[in-house]
């Protein structure tokens, strides 16, 4: 029975998105995939937030005390989004047209910027409606399509784990399809098996800060949070879970605020998401209490960064993902372990800033493995990919070397599968050697160079390629063996 509860459920949250996605269509405001993600986003975000007062609000009367809303007076979403009578819709009370986009441009949106200003703090969950309501716009143009909208959104609910987990997955859905929509929908999406793949190995426990200074849609922080949710044994480890264990910064508004969509979907209330450039943070100023127990990423590469921001790091490169490296190097705790998505060309690269950043990785920490990813494994990415998994403190001394190879060409039709990492996991734990893993050893690299590139010892040699001069005289050697048989045929006729 709940199983079947649980399929309608999803299959009518299912029916919410697929009638918004056509609603937003007809919207001359929204041109594609981001912008869809982002426009229902702030509305299921106001939708969210009025599920959590009542909440809030039923606890407070249970324990006899009052509760002093957040959201008050004719911005709250049963007021403006959503007027009630007697329980059900108020067509008559519910504002439309013009007037609906009047009031979300000009008052609902400065009135829930401003709680930027009086939060008490960026860890409140007030900052970060703040934070959402400065950076985003509302591209609705019509206000009879926001208002289908909304009545839409009224309909889902969020107020047990199973409603929001349902919800979380179509809104992962949606990010996914953005991620492979173009443009720079990518840099948003890491393949959620690649994520899953890179948490078991780390395997965070309860108690441990995770960190991703490049949050993106917070898909790493999201996966880590359903890794450790069924660890949590007391009410002690869930507050643990959701106030004290998972933190990110992010530069892009629209990112932002589809990582805290994302977080709250997942159940963490109030997402210790900072809205910032990562980048403009000086290395040397890091101290022991910004540092954490994990760091999982997947940093934005290529980027171009600019002189003023290469001043905050020893090594100054305008290779973003190179910045982002000494970032995490130095964000870690001693002892802390870590999982980066780079581009492989940061193994084998001899410019001074890749030489000087591998030598300073494997002097700084261990790093004890390298995941080279397959082509085709970011769609949309013409790059391939390799994962660092390195602890600091002691040097490196070995690294284990496994090339994944799922046996088929990547694509849109058949991506990335937790199958198909499934070796790489169990192997990874004794570090066992194979066709397709190796060890490189420290002592053996190239004290000039540092290489660490993917060449895989165990896989069979090619075939010399033959030399031109070879292939001419063995062509003309056929043509003197076909002439002499054609004589030979002449002298029977």
């Amino acid at each position: 029975m709940e199983l079947s509860a649980q399929t309608a459920r999803g299959s009518m949250y299912e029916n919410a998105f697929n009638t918004i996605e056509k609603n937003l269509r007809a919207e001359e405001g929204i041109a594609n995939e981001l912008d869809y993600v982002e426009q229902t986003s702030w509305v299921l975000f106001l939708k969210y937030l009025h599920d959590l007062e009542t909440e809030r609000r039923d606890r407070a009367e249970l324990d006899g005390t009052t509760y002093a809303p957040i959201i008050t007076g004719k911005y709250r979403w049963d007021e403006w989004a959503a007027p009630k009578a007697n329980g059900t819709f108020d067509h008559n009370a519910a504002m439309i047209g013009d007037d609906l986009i009047a009031f979300v441009d000009q008052k609902l949106f400065p009135y829930l910027a401003a709680f930027r200003t009086t939060a008490t703090g960026p860890r409140t969950i007030e900052y970060k409606i703040g934070e959402v309501f400065t950076e985003l716009r509302n591209k609705f143009r019509s206000g009879y399509i926001l208002r289908d909208v909304l009545e839409i959104l009224d309909g889902l609910n969020f107020n047990t784990q199973d409603q929001r987990h349902e919800l979380s997955q179509l809104y992962e859905t949606r990010i996914r399809r953005m991620g492979n929509a173009g443009r720079n929908g990518g840099e948003y999406y890491t393949p959620r098996p690649l994520i899953r793949a890179m948490i078991k190995v780390i395997d965070p426990q309860i108690g441990e800060t995770i960190y991703d200074g490049a949050v993106g849609s917070a898909g790493f922080l999201c996966e880590a949070y359903d890794y450790l949710r069924p660890k949590a044994q007391t009410a002690a480890d869930y507050e643990t879970l959701q106030t004290r264990t998972f933190f990110g910064q992010e530069k892009k508004g629209l990112a932002y605020i589809i990582g805290i969509m994302n977080m709250v979907l997942h159940g963490i209330e109030a997402p210790n998401l900072v809205h910032s450039n990562t980048l403009n943070e000086n290395v040397m100023d890091i101290q022991e209490k910004d540092r954490h127990d994990i760091i999982l990423a997947n940093p934005p590469f290529g980027g171009g960064e600019r002189r003023e921001v290469q001043q905050n790091f020893p090594i100054r490169t305008g290779e973003t993902a190179y910045l982002f490296l000494q970032h995490f190097v130095r964000k870690l705790r001693a002892g802390g372990r870590a999982a980066v998505v780079i581009k492989n060309t940061f193994l084998s690269n001899t410019d001074n800033a890749s030489v000087t950043l591998r030598r300073e990785l494997l002097g700084a920490a261990e790093l004890h493995t390298i995941l080279d990813c397959p082509q085709g494994t970011f769609q949309g990415a013409g790059v391939k990919t390799v994962v660092l998994f390195f602890e600091k403190g002691a040097p490196t001394r070995d690294v284990w070397v496994y090339q994944l190879d799922p046996g088929r060409s990547m694509g849109k039709t058949n991506p990335l599968n937790d199958a198909d990492l499934a070796e790489f996991v169990t192997l990874q734990r004794t570090r066992a050697l194979g066709p397709k893993s190796w060890l490189v050893k420290r002592a053996d690299l190239d004290d000039a160079t540092c290489d660490l590139s993917v060449k895989n010892p165990n896989a069979p040699e090619a075939a010399a390629l033959r030399s031109p001069e070879d292939i001419i005289a063995d062509m003309l050697a056929r043509d003197a063996e076909t002439a002499d048989i054609l004589e030979s045929i002449r002298g029977m006729l």
